[in-house]
């Protein structure tokens, strides 16, 4: 079933039919289980992610990884009713030391990854790349208005672990996520290799707030002895928990599996109702006068120092594009 909308005000009736054959790439398609008061995103990434994850030939965990933080930045971002940005970031301890996913509405997104070579040891899944620290979710509004932003610490977790301990702790609404990336080989004319991914977020988001009612969090200094706080899962959370959890990496990263047969697989029995998928490119918002602006915002004696060879050249981490500059042109006195 498809909508144009997932407002809960409209009334009408969506038609019902079967769910489409047709596999599409680089886009988020959000859907509603309404017998159980679900409602969701499934993302699907192949040649966007392709476009992310080449400019820079990073080695195989780093690029899993990161693509990891595509799918869950634009399963976030993908949310946002505005003309604004969702950054996803993260600084740790680990081999991969920094990464961050822009993501700006209605469906650009840029990437990039900071990774210490020498510390890829095989064989490290995603805690062990990231290490500790932490991750920021940062919602920009504008230059009018306020930022917000929220903290989760990684402490040896994945991403998947930190979104759920973000919503637990930041929003308290009852969320799970899944993630997955893959390599992909082909044969015939034209590249070989090609990476792709997708991604699942579920939410309970009854009617009654009662019903999401969720565990207090420990405070810390509670006595050993406290008796904790526990509170019943809504029987119908319980049933979507167990439903997500029995999706497979293969299922969401699957070229000839379309996201409708995937999601009418999960939930046909409650029934499922979709919406109209939102695309996703990649699509990095540098410029050459962006970069002159920031040239601009330093001291003209650093300026000076950035000449070399008689021209200052910048090059876009986000994209690897280079921008060259005489002297003149960026403000070297």
């Amino acid at each position: 079933m498809t909508s144009q909308s997932p407002d809960p005000k409209i009334a009408v009736e969506p038609p019902i039919r079967a769910p489409s054959p047709v596999p599409i790439d680089d886009t988020v398609l959000p859907f509603e289980i309404g017998s159980l008061d679900l409602r969701g995103r499934l993302t699907r990434l192949g040649p966007a992610l392709d476009e992310l994850l080449d400019k820079h030939a990073y080695p195989a965990p780093v690029a899993k990884l990161l693509g990891e933080a595509i799918v869950l930045t634009s399963l976030l971002g993908s949310a946002l009713k505005f003309d604004g940005r969702f950054i996803l970031q993260t600084q740790t301890d680990g081999p991969v030391s920094f990464l961050i996913v822009d993501f700006q509405a209605p469906d650009r997104i840029r990437a990039y990854a900071r990774f210490d070579k020498e510390r890829l040891a095989p064989g490290l899944d995603s805690g062990a790349l990231l290490g500790h620290g932490h991750l920021a979710m940062t919602i920009d509004q504008g230059p009018d208005m306020s930022r917000y932003q929220g903290l989760v610490a990684l402490e040896g977790g994945n991403l998947e672990d930190a979104a759920h301990e973000y919503f637990l702790r930041s929003e308290q609404i009852p969320t799970k996520v899944r993630l997955a990336v893959g390599e992909e080989w082909r044969g015939g004319d034209g590249p070989k290799h090609h990476w792709r991914a997708g991604g699942m977020l579920l939410q309970f988001l009854p009617q009654a707030p009662d019903r999401a009612r969720q565990p207090d969090l420990h405070p810390g200094d509670a006595p050993e002895d406290a008796t904790p706080h526990v509170v019943a899962e809504d029987d119908a959370w319980v049933e979507g928990q167990s439903l997500i959890a029995t999706v497979e990496d293969l299922e969401l990263i699957d070229p000839d599996l379309s996201s409708e047969r995937l999601l009418y697989r999960l939930f046909h029995e409650s029934g499922v109702r979709v919406f109209s998928a939102l695309p996703l490119r990649a699509q990095c918002s540098c410029s050459r006068d962006a970069v002159s602006g920031m040239l601009n915002s330093f001291t003209p004696h650093d300026r000076a120092e950035m000449v070399k060879d008689g021209k200052v050249v910048v090059t876009c981490e986000f994209c690897s594009t280079v921008y060259e500059f005489t002297p003149q042109e960026a403000g070297v006195e």
